[in-house]
């Protein structure tokens, strides 16, 4: 299951993330976003857990608890959209000719 993690502390790094969900169950994978350009945290992250019951268990348990100093939001995340996505900044999507 993918578990969406947000208002991290800009000092969480994924290896963060994984020791803290790792008391629940198996983490397969934990990362937080930064930003290409300043590679500064995005301040959300996400973390894999094959088993569907400890992913909610870690859910319920961590969703407005403290992270380094941030009150976090644990959810489950949701699938992406195809084609919902926005273009990156300072390229415009070609005009469609009507």
């Amino acid at each position: 299951m993918n578990i969406f993690v947000a208002k991290l502390s800009s000092k969480t790094k994924g290896e963060d993330l994984e020791q803290l969900f790792k008391k629940f169950g198996e983490v397969t994978s934990a990362k937080v976003i930064f930003d290409r350009q300043t590679g500064f945290s995005k301040r959300y992250g996400f973390v894999e857990m094959p088993d569907e019951q400890a992913a909610f268990e870690a859910i319920d348990k961590l969703n407005d608890s403290e992270l380094d100093g941030s009150q976090i939001i644990v959810k489950p995340s949701l699938p992406r959209e195809e084609g919902n996505r926005k273009p990156p900044r300072g390229k415009r999507p070609p005009m469609r000719e009507e």
